[in-house]
């Protein structure tokens, strides 16, 4: 008998690919036994009741198979767990946020010109005080407030309030801005009997915003953590010098020290299918330390006859999940979770209606202990200027699936340069502000070189991050210690384990513009002069300069050309103004040299040119024709 060549494919999956297939397959294994595949043939009746269940798993391996892939899942459940894979914290409905004015009135000291604010009435107020908008939205502050510090940072807006009958100032308005966000205050208990490894609590409310605090019976506060394996938060103390005596003297600039934190203390979060959140917490359920948990090697024999061998050691594998790595276990302790729930578009409310307190609390020790404050805490009040923005409802799950997959890409690191100088820039303001960064790699000597001077290579190890802050004039100035430090602090968190970070001052370039017109006929000359003017100080605000960004003649001329009442721009020069005595920075630089293709390059040292006295330093001049 001829041998049938036997080709059989398993890919295709639907009914009438696996109908097919079975009857190729029948044809080529079963030739002589079964030849009638009539529709309607008792044969046919089992391919096609075997398509069928073929079909059916075929679409559940499928589902199950694309359940499984962040990219093509469709369950709520799935694209939940594996945003959490991912490491992504899907949210609830999102809370709205803006900036409120807080106000609070201060006695005068002083009489005639000599009068001013006594600050020591200035109100410390805290963190967490409660507002109410419109619709009875209530908002909580995000920041303490300090009516005692005034920086480019944290202004002090000062006004007069109010006169007495003999025309001198009674009392000064004193006005600041501090961050809000929208959601009710909860506060719920939960207790604990023996250690649990991972034992987990699910909170009430299906609209959680975040958790404020978590603090037990003893006196302790948890922390939450990302994973369960970071043992370090941050945290904040008061720039005194009960704290840090050396750092103390920047307070004005610097009102808090940030710190690294062990905390053994720590919990994750998680959100449940049904909207619920869910606290989960470590797995140190033993009294002992870890060493007596874990085997000493000195204790378990390798054979050397100096070691003690105790092969008979009862060792439990089960002893490395009881250890302290990913934090303790509650035990035998009653939590009190205050937490925030609300959110949604709904809480979005327009100007002018965030303006009562509920709540209000203020720390009383630190800048008015034995000043009598009653009547200046009766005056504090809020407002909002803008509109609070940015809540919505909860994320659907395209968004969660897209956020979670941008969330993987930046691993919550610093690798790239932009990604350092995001950091520094989103570094809360309580301690301290980085005006400009700018990121390069680091240079070294070449130690193979045997010539002099040795040529620098790259160091693969190590970036150089040049900043600058600003005074209380906003204008630009290195960063003092305490600054410098918290910028150390914060950004090791998110640096690589490899990179080392020189944190450098760029070196300020002050310049002056000396410029020429020709107005067109008919035309104010020195109300076109003044929109010249005004123009080129706004081109020249410092918050719009960069370290190491050149500065385009053409471009600036062609800007001036464009002023109303302008016929053309006869002059255009950069100058360098150093003089010490006048308040510049001092340092020198050739702009003629700099300049090429009508463009200024900054030094090939990282620099940023700064107008630093714009009402002087930008002089503008009428020529005719």
């Amino acid at each position: 008998m001829e041998l049938v060549k036997k080709d059989v494919k398993y890919l295709n999956k639907d009914f009438g690919q696996f109908r097919q297939n079975l009857i190729n397959f029948a044809k080529n294994y079963f030739p002589d036994t079964y030849s009638d595949f009539n529709e309607t043939s008792p044969g046919m009746m089992f391919i096609e009741m075997a398509s069928y269940v073929g079909d059916v798993l075929s679409f559940y391996s499928d589902q199950s198979f694309k359940e499984n892939l962040l990219s093509s899942a469709q369950e709520d459940s799935s694209v939940l767990q594996m945003a959490q894979l991912f490491g992504f914290k899907s949210k609830l409905n999102s809370p709205s946020n803006c900036m409120v004015d807080i106000f609070q009135l201060v006695p005068s000291i002083g009489s005639g010109t000599n009068s001013l604010p006594d600050y020591r009435y200035a109100l410390n107020v805290d963190a967490g005080a409660r507002l109410v908008g419109g619709n009875n939205t209530l908002f909580r502050t995000l920041e303490a407030v300090d009516f005692n510090v005034n920086t480019a940072n944290d202004p002090l807006d000062i006004s007069v309030y109010e006169l007495d009958s003999n025309g001198n100032i009674q009392y000064y308005l004193l006005k600041k801005q501090v961050p809000v966000q929208s959601g009710e205050i909860i506060t719920s208990t939960f207790s604990f009997g023996d250690p649990k490894a991972y034992d987990k609590i699910t909170l009430p409310d299906n609209n959680l915003i975040d958790i404020v605090s978590v603090v037990d019976n003893r006196g302790n506060t948890w922390h939450e953590v990302d994973y369960l394996a970071q043992d370090t938060i941050f945290e904040d103390t008061l720039n005194i010098k009960f704290n840090d005596e050396k750092l103390a003297e920047y307070k004005s600039t610097v009102p808090y020290i940030l710190k690294l934190k062990r905390t053994p203390r720590r919990f994750i979060t998680r959100l449940r299918d049904d909207n619920k959140t869910e606290l989960i917490f470590g797995s140190g359920i033993s009294s002992d330390a870890d060493e007596e948990l874990i085997p000493n090697p000195k204790n378990v024999g390798m054979g050397l006859e100096y070691l003690t061998r105790t092969t008979t050691t009862n060792v439990d594998p089960t002893n490395f999940l009881k250890t302290r790595t990913y934090g303790l276990a509650p035990d035998n302790i009653t939590l009190t979770i205050t937490y925030t729930i609300g959110g949604g578009i709904k809480d979005n409310v327009v100007v002018n209606s965030i303006n009562k307190i509920d709540t209000i609390s203020y720390n009383d020790s630190i800048n008015y202990t034995g000043v009598d404050t009653t009547f200046v805490k009766s005056t504090v009040a809020v407002n909002n200027s803008v509109p609070a923005v940015g809540g919505l409802e909860k994320q659907n799950i395209e968004s969660i699936r897209q956020s979670a997959m941008a969330s993987f890409a930046a691993q919550n690191r610093a690798i790239t340069r932009e990604d350092y100088i995001v950091r520094c820039y989103s570094m809360p303001k309580k301690f301290g502000s980085v005006a400009k960064a700018y990121v390069i790699g680091d240079m070294q000597q070449d130690s193979s070189d045997v010539t002099y001077p040795r040529e620098t290579i790259s160091n693969p190890l190590a970036l150089n991050l040049y900043t600058l802050s600003y005074d209380d004039n906003k204008r630009l100035v290195p960063l003092n210690e305490a600054l410098k430090q918290n910028l150390r602090t914060y950004l090791s968190n998110f640096r690589m384990l490899t990179d080392a970070l020189n944190i450098k001052s760029a070196h300020v370039i002050n310049i002056g513009v000396d410029f020429e017109i020709i107005p067109r006929p008919r035309y104010n000359s020195n109300e076109v002069l003044l929109r010249c003017i005004d123009l080129l100080k706004r081109l020249f605000e410092i918050d719009s300069m960069q370290i190491n960004m050149p500065l385009n003649i053409s471009n600036l001329m062609t800007e001036l050309d464009k002023v109303e009442g302008v016929q053309s721009v006869s002059k255009f020069e950069i100058i360098n103004l150093f003089d010490l005595t006048k308040g510049y920075v001092g340092n020198l630089y050739d702009i003629e040299t700099a300049t090429k293709n009508n463009i200024v390059y900054p030094s090939l040292d990282p620099s940023i040119f700064e107008v630093r006295f714009p009402n002087a330093d930008i002089k503008g001049k009428i020529t005719s024709n």
